[in-house]
């Protein structure tokens, strides 16, 4: 059997622009990618902090050192530029290894730079 166990967490990420003709995803500046251990292409939940709606989609790299947080297609409707956000990514493991598995997690601020970082 295999578990869904937290792998990387985006924190009170701020959203900077919004395209709802865009194809679909988020953007996200690479440098916050690799904060956060998130991949090119990789499946995310994000939930919107002040609504408390949430969707999946998958992320692509922005510009590192930007601060992008960018809702793409549909993604657009879920928050609006300003709005904090959560990025969340998960992956699957049995039990054993879920227990060892530390999920890297950024906090940022209103500027989406790095506040807090850690790893579990």
């Amino acid at each position: 059997m295999l578990i869904r166990v937290l792998k990387s967490k985006l924190h009170m990420a701020t959203v900077t622009q919004t395209d709802l003709a865009y194809h679909g995803s988020i953007g996200i500046a690479s440098d916050l990618m690799e904060a956060a251990g998130l991949v090119p292409y990789e499946q995310v939940l994000i939930g919107n902090c002040a609504t408390g709606q949430r969707a999946e989609t998958y992320v692509i790299q922005c510009e590192p050192g930007s601060g992008a947080m960018q809702l793409n297609g549909a993604m657009a409707r879920l928050a609006q530029p300003g709005d904090r956000i959560i990025v969340l990514a998960f992956a699957f493991a049995d039990p054993q290894e879920a227990s060892t598995i530390k999920p890297r997690i950024a906090v940022l601020d209103e500027q989406n730079k790095i506040v807090e970082q850690w790893e579990g």
